[in-house]
């Protein structure tokens, strides 16, 4: 399994400077590539050249042995696996609020075409209850003129 990180997580993560990470570089020791004009460096590999491995001489093995390399180097890894659930989680966060933001654009876009529609009616309605009224003041006016003729035609009589 390989891990990439920037040059700059990675220098966070080993306490080295980025200058010295870049010489590592130069040099061939850590294992590089390039991704969107971003240096990533494949992080197991470089922790094993940073952390060197049980000597071929006894003073290297006695400075191994003293500095707990593979506790430091499974501490590490530890703390990249870690890295990499905690990546892949916010991943996961990301794609589902993504689509709620979807479900909710198009819940929102439905709702103001209901809004519309139901704008329409009332403006229809309106206009319907404005004629009715017209209609029903005419029909009063007419009405009342009916009575008034019939009232004279009745005291004429």
């Amino acid at each position: 399994m390989q891990t990439w990180l920037e040059i700059d997580e990675f220098s966070r993560l080993v306490h080295l400077d980025r200058k010295t990470i870049e010489d590592m570089i130069d040099r061939g020791k850590l294992k590089t590539k390039e991704e969107d004009g971003k240096v990533l460096i494949e992080a197991t590999e470089g922790t094993r050249e940073l952390i060197p491995s049980k000597g071929s001489s006894p003073i290297e093995a006695e400075v191994v042995t003293l500095a707990g390399a593979d506790f430091v180097e499974k501490t590490i890894g530890t703390i990249l696996g870690l890295h990499e659930k905690v990546m892949d989680a916010k991943d996961e966060t990301l794609d589902a609020l993504r689509s709620e933001n979807r479900f909710l654009k198009e819940a929102l876009f439905s709702m103001q075409e209901l809004y519309d529609e139901d704008r329409k009616i009332v403006e229809t309605l309106t206009k319907q209850v404005e004629q009715l009224q017209e209609e029903l003041e005419f029909t009063r006016r007419k009405y009342k003129l009916m009575w008034n003729k019939a009232i004279e035609n009745y005291k004429k009589d």
